[in-house]
This record gives C-alpha cells, sequence and structure tokens, in this order.
C-alpha cells in the first residue's frame, strides 16, 4: 500500500474511532441526562403514550389520563383539581411537572426500575404498559374542609396526624387548576400565562402551606413557653412571672406593650390564653437568643431538607441580637414559618413532646397493586419533654376553653381541643393588613390525639387584635379537625 492509501486508511480508522467513542459515551455516560433532559421531545412523547398511573386519596383515585391527538397520545387529568393541587402538582405536556407528577414520575409512568419485569411481560405478551399509583396520606374530608374554608380568601392550611406524621390536608388559596395547561394546545398556553405571577398578583402557582414563610405571630409564643419550661425560667405554668408592662426592649429606648389584658407578673397560662406580649418577650430575653434557637429546631426550624417528599421551604429561627431576640419570641422579630411548620410545632406539643417527620406518600404501587415501598413513621425529635408537653397542652386547652381565651371558635363538641391565635404584623412599619394564625390539636375521650393543624390567612382583616386569628383562621382549623375526627367514627 502506498503511502497516501495508507494515510487516508488510518484517518478513516480514527474516524470509525471516535465514532465508536462518542457512541459509547452518549449511551452509557450521557444516557441518563439525555433521558431526563426536558428539552427532549422523545421523554415527553414517551412519557405520555400511555395512561399514567393514579394518585389515590382514601381509595380512590384523584387523578386520571384522557386520549388525545398528535404526538402525546394521553394528556393527564384530575378530579377537583384545584383542591388537589397542592399535593399532586402539575403534569404537563407542555410545562413539565412538578411536586407528586415529578418526584414519584418513575412510577406513575411505568418508567420505574422496580416494574422492569412487568414491563417486560407485558412487551412479550403484548398488553399496554401501564403506570403504578402513589398512595397518599392525605384524608379527602379534611381537604374539602379546608379548601373550603379558605374559599375567597388567601392563605394555606397543614393537618398532620402527630402519632405518625401523615399529612392529611396541605391546601393552599388561591389555587390553579392543573387540567387547564396538561396539554400543548394554545388554550393550554393561554390557561398558563394566566397563572404565572407576572400576571396574576395572587401567584395561584405557590404553595403557600409548603413554600412560603410568614412571620408566625403569637402561635410562635408556644415555642417560646417551651423554651421558658425546658430551660427553668419558670416554676410552672400557674407561677406568676417577672414581666412588667410595659416591657422596655433590652438596648433600645422603645417599650412593647399588649393589646389586651392584665399582663403585668401574669402567669405562662394566662399569658398564653390573652397572648401577652410582655410575658413572652421576656422570656425569650430570658432564654437567650442561643437557647431559643435549639428550642425552634427542635421543633423543625432551621431544616433546609424537610421532605415531604416535596420539599418544604426553610423555616428559621436566625442569630439576632438581645432585641431582636426579644420580638422573635412573640413572632414578630426575624423569625419566619411555613403553615407546615407551625402544624408540626402543634403536633410535637400534642404527641407528648415528640415530633414526627411529616410524609404525604404512604405506599407506592406497581399496577397490579403489589406494594414495591412503604413510608414508616419516623421520629425527628423530642422537641419537649412529656412534661413540658403536658403543660403546654394544659395551657393551649385553656386558650380554647376558657371565656377569656382567643379560641373559643375552635371548639369541638365531643373532643378535646387546645389552640393558640397569632396576629402577624407585616408591611414597612406595620402598613399592610395582619395575617391571621391558629395552631391547634384535637384529642378524643381516649387521649389519642388524630389531628394538628396550622391555618394562616392573609390579608384577612385590617383589625389588629389578636383575636382575629381565632376569628378567621379558628373556624377553619375547628371544620378540618372535625372532618378528620368524623372520618374516623
Amino acid at each position: 500500500m502506498n503511502k497516501p492509501l495508507r494515510r487516508i486508511a488510518v484517518f478513516c480508522g480514527l474516524l470509525v474511532l471516535t465514532l465508536l467513542l462518542r457512541d459509547n459515551y452518549l449511551q452509557y455516560v450521557k444516557a441518563d441526562t439525555l433521558a431526563s433532559d426536558t428539552q427532549n421531545r422523545r421523554v415527553n412523547i414517551t412519557r405520555y403514550s400511555t395512561p399514567r398511573g393514579d394518585i389515590i386519596v382514601d381509595g380512590k383515585a384523584i387523578t386520571g389520563s384522557v386520549e388525545t391527538s398528535g404526538d402525546y397520545k394521553y394528556k393527564r387529568t384530575w378530579t377537583n383539581g384545584a383542591m388537589w393541587a397542592p399535593v399532586t402538582g402539575r403534569s404537563s405536556q407542555a410545562f413539565g411537572a412538578n411536586q407528586l407528577e415529578k418526584l414519584e414520575d418513575g412510577i406513575l409512568s411505568g418508567n420505574d426500575d422496580r416494574l422492569f419485569f412487568r414491563n417486560t411481560l407485558d412487551m412479550i405478551t403484548g398488553k399496554e404498559k401501564e403506570g403504578g399509583s402513589v398512595v397518599t396520606t392525605l384524608n379527602a374530608a379534611a381537604q374539602k374542609a379546608a379548601y373550603d374554608g379558605l374559599a375567597g380568601k388567601k392563605g394555606a392550611v397543614a393537618a398532620i396526624e402527630p402519632s405518625t406524621g401523615k399529612i392529611l390536608a396541605l391546601v393552599s388559596a388561591p389555587s390553579y387548576d392543573p387540567s387547564k395547561f396538561a396539554g400543548s394546545s394554545d388554550k393550554d398556553q393561554e390557561a398558563w400565562n394566566a397563572v404565572q405571577k407576572k400576571n396574576n398578583p395572587d401567584d395561584p402557582m405557590l404553595n403557600r402551606a409548603l413554600r412560603e414563610t410568614y412571620p408566625p405571630g403569637s402561635t410562635f409564643k408556644v415555642v417560646t413557653a417551651a423554651a421558658a419550661l425546658e430551660n427553668g425560667e419558670v416554676d410552672g405554668i400557674d407561677s406568676k412571672t417577672t414581666s412588667p408592662d410595659p416591657f422596655p426592649l433590652p438596648q433600645s429606648t422603645q417599650k412593647l406593650g399588649n393589646e389586651h389584658g392584665a399582663c403585668e407578673n401574669a402567669t405562662l397560662r394566662y399569658a398564653l390564653m390573652v397572648s401577652c406580649n410582655t410575658v413572652f418577650a421576656k422570656m425569650a430575653d430570658n432564654v437567650g437568643n442561643e437557647k431559643m434557637i435549639a428550642q425552634a429546631e427542635k421543633f423543625g426550624f432551621n431544616e433546609a431538607k424537610l421532605d415531604t417528599p416535596v420539599r418544604a421551604a426553610e423555616s428559621v429561627y436566625p442569630k439576632d441580637n438581645q432585641p431582636q431576640n426579644a420580638l422573635d419570641g412573640i413572632g414578630q422579630g426575624s423569625n419566619a414559618a411555613t403553615p407546615l411548620q407551625m402544624a408540626m410545632v402543634a403536633s410535637a406539643v400534642a404527641n407528648d413532646g415528640k415530633l414526627m417527620k411529616p410524609y404525604m406518600v404512604d405506599e407506592l404501587k406497581a399496577p397490579n397493586l403489589d406494594t414495591l415501598e412503604t413510608t414508616e413513621p419516623q421520629q425527628l425529635s423530642q422537641a419537649v419533654s412529656s412534661k413540658t408537653a403536658q403543660a403546654l397542652q394544659e395551657m393551649m386547652e385553656t386558650v380554647v376553653n376558657d371565656p377569656q381565651g382567643t379560641g373559643g371558635k375552635a371548639k369541638i363538641s365531643g373532643a378535646i381541643v387546645g389552640g393558640k391565635t397569632g396576629t402577624a404584623q407585616h408591611g414597612l412599619n406595620n402598613s399592610e393588613k395582619p395575617y391571621a394564625w391558629f395552631i391547634s390539636y384535637a384529642k378524643l375521650s381516649d387521649g389519642s390525639a388524630p389531628v394538628a393543624v396550622a391555618v394562616v390567612v392573609e390579608d384577612g382583616a385590617a383589625n389588629r387584635d389578636d383575636i382575629t386569628g381565632g376569628g378567621l383562621a379558628g373556624p377553619i382549623a375547628r371544620d378540618v379537625m372535625k372532618a378528620v375526627i368524623d372520618s374516623k367514627k
């Protein structure tokens, strides 16, 4: 072979080797990345070539699939989509997926590795591939009570089963119907545009229950009371405190007052019942910032990776100077919390101090209903001692049952309810309407506590009285708790 031909042969050989290397790189190194690339149209064509499996609540599917024309054979449907969107998220041919629809896509689409053997048998027998199902912990009656309670309002509800951490209700308002943009038509595009924040200032796609943090207002006084009891700052809930009224904020010329009640040297029980700012600001100052942070963290604050499996935004209790720490103690400083976080606080109190990890997926099932995975309850922490938890229960139950208490509208016949109202100020110089909060739990005659709830209503009323939380958010919490109790009868 002459030299020119040899050079051409070597060059062609190098080209073939390069192609082989490239092909192997794409198949074995980049395969997963390309398969999950949102720009890979073939991924979506495959995903929507068969009906998706369903998301299940109380044994019934709240999702479905409908056949369409075009490259995408099926599109997702929802029953009461706006009510369930904060749980399921969206699954759109054009705009992708989020929340459970995305996190459990492998099961729902039938592409999970655990379904490989079944898919292979179906391929051999000619049976159409099917998706598995996601069985949630949600309680349909509680979800509806929360959704109906927030009708016409902005806000959120989170409800938890204290003994396990199962999420029973998760509602965000206003919401959106993911069915309206599940396809890829011009109409779907219009519906998608209508719910974007730039076009809709109410931001219906924001999951306020999991992803929005608020100043917790007076509901945080439960955490401050826990810190005071755990650190020996008070002898007991009925012992008088050393609390001036008004309370001069440390390192400041400002004095903190109260909306109502005779709060000077008040007991913890009375102070929580009428929501004395001065007592709890003084308690937070006595405990100190480091120990307040430690107590808040036992309830779940400052946890950046709380997955339900949908990740919740981090609720924070920060390192603060002395005056800010005092304000943090009444939920009006630098601390902020999601509704889920405040439901966790009420849940831990109701569960004798044990904080369970909140979760909303109970089981993953194959198309033939074989169980692939079950979520086991997991304890996150011992938030407070059993003795402190029982003292906090006494205090929260006084808030609801005493005629002077701010939570009377949360009473439920046949159940013992503990609660705490809150009205969180916000805006420059407190210029905006306050957020109305209510956290609570319900106990039955056998001593069990089937539900703990947190409710926040944004811009609910101009009244800055702490009773606002009881008046606006309390009845919603009551209806959610009652729905859970009634569903167990």
